[in-house]
């Protein structure tokens, strides 16, 4: 490997509160020069960018998405370049980032990397809307889904039958688009219909939106509340506790 070859380096950015960077993000993002980035990172962290050193590799005009093929080579055409590059991803790098696919694409081609963890937005996302993912009164485990899997797949790997028997909470990242079957689907599987469900839309964004409702209702609340991506779908009886303490939350 030549001297000359630069490095990569995933970053996380949090759910998208530019104060929610960590310290050593913040000081990639300062001291790269090139930033991949999609949407997720929230615009007042890509403000802070130059658009000199800004690449846009998520979704695109007219709803198309970069492939992640285009993204891996430019990685590797970057670094072989000698620049040191940040792929800029929300939440966390590996929690359903398809940072595990980039660090294999970037070992196979022999390109220094490393990987630095970022809050993921499917603890901070519910605790921005006042929702604690577990609590000792009711609930013990949680679990993280997402709702966008490889549409390649023959099935889905999701077992919301195994889920809804786990009497934990389920956080359902990328969910939005498809709440109408995976409520049915534990709905099916026994979940209590009256079930406390809430949808973050744009957590700790400045428009950040949150709707609530039951496992019953809460398709009907999206549509009227007419929440849109980027959401986080969390389904408990920690949903509920919002209702207790959201005339103390900040902005709520």
């Amino acid at each position: 490997m030549s001297d000359d070859v630069g490095k990569v380096y995933l970053v996380g950015s949090g759910p998208g509160d530019p104060d929610l960077l960590t310290v050593k993000a913040k000081r990639l993002l300062e001291s790269a020069d090139v930033v991949l980035h999609d949407k997720l990172p929230g615009p007042e962290i890509l403000g802070q960018i130059p658009e000199d050193k800004r690449e846009d590799v998520g979704k695109r005009a007219g709803g198309e998405w970069t492939p992640q093929e285009y993204t891996n080579a430019r990685m590797v055409e970057l670094a072989e370049a000698g620049e040191t590059v940040v792929r800029l991803k929300g939440g966390d790098p590996t929690v359903f980032g398809r940072g595990g696919e980039e660090m294999v694409h970037l070992a196979q081609n022999e390109i220094p990397f490393e990987v630095v963890p970022g809050i993921t937005s499917a603890i901070a996302g519910p605790e921005a809307a006042g929702i604690p993912v577990t609590h000792r009164d009711y609930v013990s485990s949680v679990s993280f889904v997402t709702g966008h899997e490889d549409p390649t797949k023959d099935e889905s790997a999701v077992d919301w039958r195994a889920l809804a028997d786990t009497g934990g909470t389920i956080v359902v990242l990328m969910g939005v688009g498809k709440l109408p079957g995976y409520t049915a689907e534990l709905r099916k599987a026994g979940m209590d219909p009256d079930t406390p469900v809430a949808l973050i839309e744009r957590a700790t964004w400045p428009d950040q939106r949150v709707a609530t409702g039951t496992l019953d209702t809460i398709v009907d609340v999206r549509d009227s509340e007419g929440i849109e991506p980027p959401a986080i779908t969390v389904v408990g009886e920690v949903a509920g506790e919002r209702d207790r303490v959201i005339e103390f939350l900040e902005g709520a």
